[in-house]
């Protein structure tokens, strides 16, 4: 299997290259979880992946609770249905607090002071209540628990994510807040830790195939041997292929890859098509890797051709237009500029404004 044929697979198989997913629900529940600690950029990528969606149809799913916010996986924020929540963080919580074990010790967050901050915030959440940070800050207050330190806080109520005491509610405004868990997802699915490892590996290879165990791993935050364990038990269900001298296992449909060249998509950094691998060789050589690192902070998205990286956007939100400025890292033909064009309108119409490019 060659580059090309690697990328076009996850094109697809990430529902970009086709879309036949028709709600936020259904796209997060396909991809398992996806990163959202850049909100807007977490929309967009469900946006990207469904037909006439726009930024205010994701803000009233993520109001509506269809689509929920919390610490998995790894320590960051990801997208997950209300269906998975608690079988994932069942999996992938103790990871999560063994890498914040070090902080919560500095920051004198012991065992029994988070279950004060639990018992606090359990009771000034209940009955539907949705509280923002600061919010929840003052009521801790209020009980004793300090968090004149905003990292402190933070790690409280990360902690209370990984246990699966509250995750997100609805936005007040332009502000995020918390509500329990058991309120936002009464429905919630249990697994097995066995079923799990089994249910998570089939939903990654089959939306991010082909990849490999290592990639699994790294997305997942799981060991190597529980991400082996997991392939192991859904393997016989995949397509074994190996590429470059490493097994890589995929969906075992074959759909046509014929798809229009040049072909372009304006992504976030922390899309799943770039962050679901540890190997993203496939997407870019290592002078564009290089390139992205040295933008630093000043990089918010890049620009995808054919499934490689070409380059990177910011967007500035005005009154009544979306400006996006772009920084190639090779010259582009004609073609590949008028695909851009086509993307950053796409863009615009589901931002539901004009765009200046």
């Amino acid at each position: 299997m060659k580059r090309l044929d690697i990328v076009r697979l996850r094109l697809r198989n990430q529902c970009i290259s086709e879309a036949p997913l028709r709600t936020p629900r259904e796209v997060v529940g396909w991809l398992a979880a996806v990163q959202a600690q850049d909100y807007a950029g977490a929309k967009w990528a469900l946006g990207l992946r469904l037909h006439g969606v726009t930024d205010d149809d994701l803000d009233q799913a993520f109001t509506d609770g269809s689509i929920l916010r919390t610490h998995l996986l790894r320590p960051t924020w990801h997208f997950v249905t209300p269906d998975d929540i608690r079988w994932l963080l069942a999996l992938t919580a103790p990871r999560v607090h063994a890498v914040n074990a070090y902080m919560y010790h500095k920051l004198e967050l012991d065992r029994a002071v988070l279950e004060r901050c639990m018992t606090v915030l359990d009771r000034a959440l209940r009955n539907g209540r949705h509280l923002t940070r600061n919010e929840l800050g003052d009521v801790l207050q209020q009980d004793g628990v300090a968090t004149n330190n905003g990292l402190r806080l933070g790690y409280i109520m990360m902690s209370a994510e990984l246990d699966g005491l509250v995750c997100s509610g609805a936005r007040r405004g332009k502000q995020f807040t918390y509500a329990l868990l058991e309120e936002r997802a009464p429905q919630a699915m249990t697994l097995e830790r066995t079923e799990a490892l089994a249910e998570l590996a089939h939903r990654y290879f089959l939306s991010r195939g082909p990849a490999t165990v290592h990639d699994f791993a790294k997305w997942s935050g799981l060991t190597i041997t529980d991400a082996r364990h997991g392939l192991e038990a859904v393997s016989y269900r995949l397509q074994q292929e190996v590429i470059d001298g490493k097994y890589h296992w995929f969906s075992p449909s074959t759909p046509s890859l014929n798809l229009d060249s040049p072909t372009a998509y304006l992504l976030s950094i922390y899309d799943e098509y770039i962050s679901g691998y540890k190997d993203r060789s496939a997407i870019g050589e290592i002078e564009v890797g290089v390139k992205l690192a040295a933008l630093g902070n000043a990089l918010s998205y890049v620009i995808m051709v054919d499934g490689q990286i070409v380059g990177s956007w910011k967007r500035t939100l005005r009154k009544d237009v979306v400006v996006i400025q772009t920084n190639y890292f090779r010259m582009l033909t004609k073609a590949e500029n008028q695909a851009v064009a086509l993307a950053a309108q796409r863009y615009g119409d589901y931002l539901g404004l004009p765009v200046i490019l």
